[in-house]
Protein backbone atom coordinates (compact mmCIF):
# COMPACT_ATOMS: atom_id res chain seq x y z
CA UNK A 1 0.00 0.00 0.00
CA UNK A 2 1.41 3.60 -1.06
CA UNK A 3 0.50 6.80 0.65
CA UNK A 4 0.92 10.02 -0.60
CA UNK A 5 2.55 12.20 1.95
CA UNK A 6 1.46 15.72 0.41
CA UNK A 7 -2.50 14.83 1.35
CA UNK A 8 -1.01 14.27 5.04
CA UNK A 9 0.23 17.89 5.19
CA UNK A 10 -2.62 20.14 4.19
CA UNK A 11 -3.00 23.40 6.19
CA UNK A 12 -6.12 22.69 8.81
CA UNK A 13 -6.90 23.32 11.91
CA UNK A 14 -4.56 22.80 14.76
CA UNK A 15 -4.83 21.11 17.77
CA UNK A 16 -7.60 23.09 19.75
CA UNK A 17 -6.19 21.95 23.20
CA UNK A 18 -3.12 24.50 22.62
CA UNK A 19 -4.09 26.23 19.66
CA UNK A 20 -4.56 29.57 22.00
CA UNK A 21 -0.30 28.72 23.35
CA UNK A 22 1.88 29.82 20.57
CA UNK A 23 4.78 27.68 19.68
CA UNK A 24 8.17 28.27 20.73
CA UNK A 25 10.95 26.89 18.77
CA UNK A 26 14.30 26.00 20.39
CA UNK A 27 17.26 28.40 20.93
CA UNK A 28 18.77 28.66 17.33
CA UNK A 29 16.70 25.83 15.14
CA UNK A 30 18.24 24.27 12.31
CA UNK A 31 16.72 25.03 9.28
CA UNK A 32 16.19 21.60 7.61
CA UNK A 33 16.28 18.05 8.99
CA UNK A 34 17.17 15.01 6.72
CA UNK A 35 15.09 12.04 8.02
CA UNK A 36 17.35 8.53 8.77
CA UNK A 37 15.33 5.62 10.01
CA UNK A 38 14.96 5.55 13.93
CA UNK A 39 13.45 8.88 13.67
CA UNK A 40 10.49 9.77 15.64
CA UNK A 41 8.00 12.49 14.73
CA UNK A 42 8.31 13.42 18.56
CA UNK A 43 11.73 13.37 18.47
CA UNK A 44 12.24 15.36 15.36
CA UNK A 45 9.95 18.40 16.49
CA UNK A 46 12.22 18.37 19.43
CA UNK A 47 14.98 19.72 17.06
CA UNK A 48 12.73 22.32 16.08
CA UNK A 49 10.07 22.90 18.97
CA UNK A 50 10.80 23.71 23.02
CA UNK A 51 7.49 21.47 23.29
CA UNK A 52 7.79 18.25 21.27
CA UNK A 53 4.50 16.52 22.11
CA UNK A 54 2.83 19.58 20.11
CA UNK A 55 4.19 18.70 16.56
CA UNK A 56 0.36 18.10 14.92
CA UNK A 57 0.60 21.67 15.72
CA UNK A 58 3.80 22.49 14.01
CA UNK A 59 2.56 20.53 10.98
CA UNK A 60 -0.32 21.90 10.92
CA UNK A 61 -2.59 19.48 11.45
CA UNK A 62 -5.80 18.86 13.26
CA UNK A 63 -6.41 15.47 15.58
CA UNK A 64 -9.07 14.10 13.61
CA UNK A 65 -6.43 13.91 10.60
CA UNK A 66 -3.78 12.72 12.49
CA UNK A 67 -4.87 9.46 13.77
CA UNK A 68 -2.48 7.97 11.69
CA UNK A 69 0.02 9.94 11.15
CA UNK A 70 2.08 8.17 8.81
CA UNK A 71 3.82 11.86 7.42
CA UNK A 72 7.63 11.63 6.36
CA UNK A 73 9.89 8.45 5.28
CA UNK A 74 13.58 7.99 5.74
CA UNK A 75 15.72 10.00 3.12
CA UNK A 76 13.41 13.23 3.15
CA UNK A 77 13.73 16.57 3.69
CA UNK A 78 11.82 18.40 6.62
CA UNK A 79 12.26 21.90 6.75
CA UNK A 80 11.59 24.74 9.08
CA UNK A 81 8.78 27.68 7.58
CA UNK A 82 9.15 30.63 9.11
CA UNK A 83 7.06 32.53 5.83
CA UNK A 84 4.27 33.02 7.71
CA UNK A 85 2.97 34.05 11.21
CA UNK A 86 3.46 30.51 12.90
CA UNK A 87 6.33 28.32 11.61
CA UNK A 88 5.74 24.85 10.30
CA UNK A 89 7.48 22.02 9.30
CA UNK A 90 7.11 20.79 5.69
CA UNK A 91 9.17 18.21 3.45
CA UNK A 92 10.95 19.22 0.80
CA UNK A 93 13.76 17.92 -1.88
CA UNK A 94 16.98 19.40 -1.57
CA UNK A 95 17.60 21.10 -5.34
CA UNK A 96 20.65 22.80 -6.72
CA UNK A 97 19.98 26.33 -8.38
CA UNK A 98 22.43 27.53 -10.97
CA UNK A 99 24.26 29.59 -8.71
CA UNK A 100 24.97 25.96 -6.75
CA UNK A 101 23.10 26.97 -3.64
CA UNK A 102 20.41 24.37 -1.96
CA UNK A 103 16.52 25.25 -2.25
CA UNK A 104 13.90 23.89 -0.87
CA UNK A 105 10.67 23.19 -2.89
CA UNK A 106 7.39 20.92 -2.11
CA UNK A 107 7.56 18.06 -3.50
CA UNK A 108 4.85 14.89 -3.22
CA UNK A 109 6.24 11.25 -1.90
CA UNK A 110 5.02 8.10 -1.78
CA UNK A 111 6.65 4.85 -0.02
CA UNK A 112 5.66 1.66 1.70
CA UNK A 113 3.89 2.22 4.61
CA UNK A 114 6.03 0.13 6.63
CA UNK A 115 8.84 2.25 6.25
CA UNK A 116 7.31 5.33 7.44
CA UNK A 117 8.46 7.64 10.65
CA UNK A 118 6.03 6.28 13.72
CA UNK A 119 4.65 9.25 16.13
CA UNK A 120 7.30 7.92 18.83
CA UNK A 121 9.22 4.65 19.66
CA UNK A 122 6.81 1.95 19.14
CA UNK A 123 9.12 -0.69 20.38
CA UNK A 124 9.05 0.56 24.24
CA UNK A 125 5.41 -0.06 24.11
CA UNK A 126 4.27 -2.29 21.82
CA UNK A 127 5.60 -5.68 24.71
CA UNK A 128 2.90 -3.54 26.94
CA UNK A 129 0.05 -3.23 24.54
CA UNK A 130 -1.41 -6.99 26.14
CA UNK A 131 0.43 -6.28 29.60
CA UNK A 132 0.83 -5.30 32.13
CA UNK A 133 -2.93 -6.30 32.66
CA UNK A 134 -4.92 -4.47 35.41
CA UNK A 135 -7.31 -7.04 36.98
CA UNK A 136 -10.19 -7.31 39.50
CA UNK A 137 -9.81 -9.03 42.88
CA UNK A 138 -10.13 -13.00 42.21
CA UNK A 139 -10.60 -12.26 38.67
CA UNK A 140 -7.58 -14.71 37.91
CA UNK A 141 -9.15 -17.52 40.12
CA UNK A 142 -11.42 -18.88 36.99
CA UNK A 143 -8.82 -18.94 34.17
CA UNK A 144 -7.14 -21.44 32.84
CA UNK A 145 -4.11 -22.64 34.67
CA UNK A 146 -0.66 -24.22 34.29
CA UNK A 147 -0.79 -27.06 36.73
CA UNK A 148 2.47 -29.09 35.35
CA UNK A 149 5.47 -29.08 32.99
CA UNK A 150 8.24 -31.51 31.83
CA UNK A 151 9.15 -34.50 34.04
CA UNK A 152 10.97 -33.70 37.08
CA UNK A 153 10.83 -29.93 36.24
CA UNK A 154 9.25 -27.81 38.25
CA UNK A 155 10.12 -24.45 36.64
CA UNK A 156 9.66 -23.86 32.17
CA UNK A 157 11.66 -21.08 29.90
CA UNK A 158 11.33 -20.75 26.30
CA UNK A 159 10.72 -23.79 24.22
CA UNK A 160 9.17 -25.90 27.16
CA UNK A 161 6.08 -27.95 26.96
CA UNK A 162 3.46 -26.61 29.39
CA UNK A 163 0.53 -28.66 30.56
CA UNK A 164 -2.58 -26.58 31.62
CA UNK A 165 -6.41 -27.26 32.73
CA UNK A 166 -9.52 -25.14 32.23
CA UNK A 167 -8.79 -24.74 28.25
CA UNK A 168 -11.98 -25.68 26.92
CA UNK A 169 -11.16 -25.74 22.87
CA UNK A 170 -8.65 -25.68 20.51
CA UNK A 171 -10.20 -22.24 19.22
CA UNK A 172 -7.32 -20.14 21.26
CA UNK A 173 -4.06 -20.80 19.92
CA UNK A 174 -2.00 -17.83 21.55
CA UNK A 175 -1.97 -17.40 24.93
CA UNK A 176 -0.33 -15.23 27.55
CA UNK A 177 1.06 -16.28 30.90
CA UNK A 178 0.38 -14.21 33.66
CA UNK A 179 1.11 -14.70 37.82
CA UNK A 180 -1.26 -12.62 40.53
CA UNK A 181 0.66 -9.27 41.40
CA UNK A 182 0.36 -6.65 44.03
CA UNK A 183 -2.47 -4.55 44.60
CA UNK A 184 -2.32 -1.25 43.03
CA UNK A 185 -2.88 1.25 45.88
CA UNK A 186 -4.26 4.76 44.95
CA UNK A 187 -1.47 7.12 46.88
CA UNK A 188 -4.55 9.81 47.36
CA UNK A 189 -7.26 7.53 49.20
CA UNK A 190 -4.95 4.41 50.21
CA UNK A 191 -7.50 1.94 48.52
CA UNK A 192 -6.97 -0.72 46.16
CA UNK A 193 -8.03 0.35 42.28
CA UNK A 194 -6.89 -2.96 41.45
CA UNK A 195 -3.95 -5.72 41.10
CA UNK A 196 -1.43 -5.75 38.43
CA UNK A 197 -1.26 -9.20 36.92
CA UNK A 198 2.36 -9.72 36.30
CA UNK A 199 3.43 -11.05 32.96
CA UNK A 200 5.18 -13.98 32.26
CA UNK A 201 5.62 -14.58 28.71
CA UNK A 202 3.01 -16.60 25.58
CA UNK A 203 2.49 -19.82 25.16
CA UNK A 204 0.96 -21.50 21.88
CA UNK A 205 -1.78 -24.09 22.52
CA UNK A 206 -0.20 -27.98 20.57
CA UNK A 207 -3.09 -29.98 21.86
CA UNK A 208 -6.43 -29.64 23.53
CA UNK A 209 -7.44 -31.88 26.43
CA UNK A 210 -7.24 -32.31 30.06
CA UNK A 211 -4.63 -31.05 30.23
CA UNK A 212 -4.02 -28.96 27.42
CA UNK A 213 -0.35 -29.35 25.86
CA UNK A 214 1.15 -26.10 25.06
CA UNK A 215 4.56 -24.76 24.12
CA UNK A 216 5.91 -21.72 25.96
CA UNK A 217 7.15 -19.10 23.23
CA UNK A 218 8.38 -16.81 25.45
CA UNK A 219 9.35 -16.50 28.62
CA UNK A 220 10.98 -13.53 30.32
CA UNK A 221 10.82 -14.97 33.95
CA UNK A 222 10.39 -18.77 34.73
CA UNK A 223 6.85 -19.95 34.90
CA UNK A 224 5.74 -22.04 37.14
CA UNK A 225 2.80 -25.02 38.13
CA UNK A 226 0.10 -22.16 39.17
CA UNK A 227 0.76 -19.82 36.68
CA UNK A 228 -2.49 -18.22 34.66
CA UNK A 229 -3.27 -18.37 31.07
CA UNK A 230 -5.27 -15.25 29.21
CA UNK A 231 -5.85 -15.24 25.31
CA UNK A 232 -3.35 -12.72 23.72
CA UNK A 233 -5.49 -10.75 22.24
CA UNK A 234 -4.05 -9.67 18.33
CA UNK A 235 -1.61 -6.61 18.75
CA UNK A 236 -3.11 -3.08 17.37
CA UNK A 237 -0.07 -0.93 16.85
CA UNK A 238 -1.52 2.60 15.45
CA UNK A 239 0.47 5.92 15.28
CA UNK A 240 -0.47 7.82 19.05
CA UNK A 241 -1.27 11.25 18.33
CA UNK A 242 0.18 12.92 21.49
CA UNK A 243 -2.02 15.86 22.96
CA UNK A 244 -3.37 18.19 26.21
CA UNK A 245 -5.89 16.55 28.00
CA UNK A 246 -9.30 18.63 27.45
CA UNK A 247 -9.92 18.97 31.15
CA UNK A 248 -7.49 19.38 34.25
CA UNK A 249 -5.86 15.66 35.35
CA UNK A 250 -4.80 15.52 38.93
CA UNK A 251 -3.42 12.01 39.25
CA UNK A 252 -0.30 10.41 40.86
CA UNK A 253 2.35 7.86 39.97
CA UNK A 254 1.18 4.72 41.93
CA UNK A 255 4.15 1.73 40.84
CA UNK A 256 6.95 2.02 37.84
CA UNK A 257 6.88 -1.36 35.99
CA UNK A 258 9.31 -3.92 36.62
CA UNK A 259 8.72 -3.38 40.65
CA UNK A 260 11.97 -1.24 41.06
CA UNK A 261 11.58 2.49 43.23
CA UNK A 262 13.11 4.63 40.81
CA UNK A 263 12.77 5.14 37.00
CA UNK A 264 13.71 7.12 34.06
CA UNK A 265 13.02 7.71 30.52
CA UNK A 266 11.92 5.13 28.44
CA UNK A 267 10.72 3.88 32.04
CA UNK A 268 6.92 2.52 32.37
CA UNK A 269 4.61 4.01 35.16
CA UNK A 270 1.34 3.46 36.82
CA UNK A 271 -1.23 6.20 37.36
CA UNK A 272 -4.03 6.04 39.59
CA UNK A 273 -6.65 7.62 36.88
CA UNK A 274 -8.28 6.04 33.80
CA UNK A 275 -11.34 6.46 31.33
CA UNK A 276 -13.81 7.33 34.37
CA UNK A 277 -11.52 10.07 35.09
CA UNK A 278 -11.25 11.36 31.05
CA UNK A 279 -7.31 10.08 30.40
CA UNK A 280 -7.57 8.52 26.79
CA UNK A 281 -4.43 7.10 24.80
CA UNK A 282 -2.22 10.49 23.29
CA UNK A 283 -2.56 12.22 26.39
CA UNK A 284 0.71 13.69 27.48
CA UNK A 285 0.79 14.80 31.04
CA UNK A 286 3.93 16.48 33.20
CA UNK A 287 5.28 14.97 36.28
CA UNK A 288 5.53 17.31 39.05
CA UNK A 289 7.48 16.90 42.38
CA UNK A 290 7.18 18.58 45.75
CA UNK A 291 10.82 19.71 47.07
CA UNK A 292 11.82 20.53 50.84
CA UNK A 293 15.18 22.18 51.37
CA UNK A 294 16.60 21.73 54.54
CA UNK A 295 19.41 23.68 56.58
CA UNK A 296 20.35 24.39 60.18
CA UNK A 297 18.92 27.42 61.61
CA UNK A 298 21.90 29.27 62.82
CA UNK A 299 20.04 30.27 66.15
CA UNK A 300 18.61 26.89 67.52
CA UNK A 301 21.52 24.65 65.70
CA UNK A 302 18.70 22.48 64.79
CA UNK A 303 17.55 21.09 60.99
CA UNK A 304 14.56 23.21 59.46
CA UNK A 305 12.69 21.81 56.67
CA UNK A 306 11.05 24.34 54.83
CA UNK A 307 9.00 23.73 51.67
CA UNK A 308 9.87 25.64 48.50
CA UNK A 309 8.31 25.29 45.06
CA UNK A 310 7.18 22.10 43.15
CA UNK A 311 9.39 21.51 40.06
CA UNK A 312 8.18 19.76 37.19
CA UNK A 313 10.73 17.32 35.37
CA UNK A 314 9.37 14.84 33.05
CA UNK A 315 6.61 14.16 30.33
CA UNK A 316 4.83 11.24 30.31
CA UNK A 317 2.79 9.85 27.27
CA UNK A 318 -0.50 8.08 28.13
CA UNK A 319 -0.57 4.72 25.95
CA UNK A 320 -2.68 2.20 27.46
CA UNK A 321 -5.85 2.94 29.77
CA UNK A 322 -7.96 1.13 32.28
CA UNK A 323 -10.94 2.49 33.69
CA UNK A 324 -9.03 3.34 37.18
CA UNK A 325 -5.71 3.11 35.79
CA UNK A 326 -3.42 4.15 33.06
CA UNK A 327 0.07 3.41 32.01
CA UNK A 328 2.17 6.09 30.40
CA UNK A 329 5.98 6.03 28.75
CA UNK A 330 8.23 8.40 29.98
CA UNK A 331 9.39 10.25 27.03
CA UNK A 332 11.68 13.00 29.14
CA UNK A 333 13.25 13.19 32.75
CA UNK A 334 15.74 15.37 33.95
CA UNK A 335 16.13 13.54 37.18
CA UNK A 336 14.87 9.97 38.71
CA UNK A 337 10.86 9.37 38.21
CA UNK A 338 9.93 8.16 41.92
CA UNK A 339 6.30 6.37 43.08
CA UNK A 340 4.00 9.59 44.66
CA UNK A 341 4.61 12.16 41.91
CA UNK A 342 2.32 13.83 40.63
CA UNK A 343 1.11 14.50 36.98
CA UNK A 344 -1.07 17.06 35.40
CA UNK A 345 -1.67 19.15 32.56
CA UNK A 346 1.58 19.92 30.96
Amino acid sequence: MVRIISALILAVTAVCASAAEPLKLVDNPPDRHVVVRGDTLWGISGKFLKEPWRWPEIWNMNREEIKNPHLIYPGQVVYLDRSGKTPRLRLGKPLKSGSGTVKLQPHVYSDPVQQAIPSIPPNQIEPFLSQPLVVEQGELDTVPRIVAGPEYRGMMGNGDQAFATAIPDASVVRWNVFRPGKPLIDPDTGATIGYEAFFLGNANLVQPGEPAALQITVAKEEIMRGDRLIPAPPVNIISYVPHRPDNQVAARVMTIYGGVSEGGRASIVSLNRGKNDGLEVGHVLALFRNRIASAIDQDTMRRVDTPIPEERYALVFVFRVFNGVSYALVLESSKPVTVGDYARNP
